[in-house]
């Protein structure tokens, strides 16, 4: 027998009447969701204006930030729906789309990070030869893989979950999700677990061990290095892995919640691991950057202070 979806819509249990405070989320919701936008545009705004700062760091910075925005448009405006809604369904199209969106969204994050972390590498252990292989053409094209590898990757196992025969619609998440997708089918999922272990071991393990070689190795030049060499990799570092180390900590928590039995954590602490990594990291990395690039810093203060002086004026 030919295997089908056999719902036409998911239901998200993870909701739980809050009665008229509903709107107090609804209020702290679609605040964090400007904030995420107006920091995110900000910093790229910023970045796409000024010349001095359209060097290959900044350009991978500029996809990382429209990263953030593209997963926190995949969430929020969802979220926001679902507060003020009474019947907590979602389509099935709908559902698989938001899978893919976030999914990707995570994949990209990885990636991107990592190809930060050997330009950084690059600048720091061979600066002769950076400029030379860095052109624009190569920023380009990495960043293009990046965005096509994670689009790729990720429509593979969705178009596996949406032809499964399924025998329940109850998804206990405040978002749509392939993993518990995947466990109420009825017909047999094995493709689906291995290309799942596989891509997520590979996606992880992949740019994390790339990020964790590129800086064993520009440690290795720091500390034999001047004063001056350590305290410009410092500075340009310490964003990279706070981002780092900040989205690991959001990936685990999803996986782990994902993975293994959580019923005895109360419900709003399920919620808030659930999409940490949806929330946190969007607003981390343009708080992050700016405040610790010393070139993103000095232009911002220079936008704030002429802005101030013409009201003043």
């Amino acid at each position: 027998m030919r295997n089908f979806t056999q719902v036409s819509y998911f239901t998200l249990t993870a909701y739980f009447d809050v009665g008229i405070f509903k709107y107090l989320c609804f209020i702290v919701v679609i605040l964090l969701y400007i904030l995420i936008v107006v920091s995110n545009v900000f910093l790229l705004v910023v970045i796409c204006v000024n010349r001095s700062l359209h060097e290959p760091m900044y350009l991978f910075l500029c996809s990382l930030l429209v990263n953030e925005l593209y997963g926190s448009s995949g969430l929020f405006p969802f979220l926001l729906l679902q507060i003020l809604s009474d019947v907590h369904t979602v389509p099935a199209a709908f559902c698989f789309l938001q899978i893919f969106c976030l999914y990707s969204y995570a994949i990209v994050e990885f990636l991107n990070l990592s190809v930060m972390s050997y330009d950084r590498y690059f600048a720091i252990c061979h600066p002769l030869q950076y400029n030379a292989w860095m052109t624009h053409g190569r920023i380009s094209l990495l960043v293009a893989l990046v965005w096509f590898y994670a689009a790729v990757i990720c429509f593979v196992p969705i178009s596996i979950s949406f032809h499964l025969r399924l025998c329940g619609n109850i998804i206990n998440k405040v978002y749509c999700d392939n993993y518990p997708i995947v466990k109420l089918s009825c017909s047999d999922t094995t493709v689906n677990n291995i290309y799942g272990l596989i891509t997520t071991s590979v996606t992880i393990l992949c740019p994390v061990s790339l990020i964790l070689y590129t800086y064993m190795r520009i440690l290795k030049v720091c500390f034999s290095g001047s004063k001056q060499t350590r305290q410009k990799a410092v500075r340009t570092c310490t964003p990279h892995l706070a981002s780092l180390l900040n989205f690991s900590l959001g990936c685990f928590f999803e996986i782990y919640q994902s993975r293994f039995n959580m019923s005895g954590v109360p419900n709003m602490l399920r919620i808030f691991l659930s999409v940490y990594f949806l929330t946190c990291q969007p607003l981390f990395n343009p708080l992050m950057y700016g405040l610790k690039l010393a070139n993103i810093r000095a232009i911002c203060k220079n936008l704030i202070f002429a802005q101030m002086q013409e009201i003043i004026l």
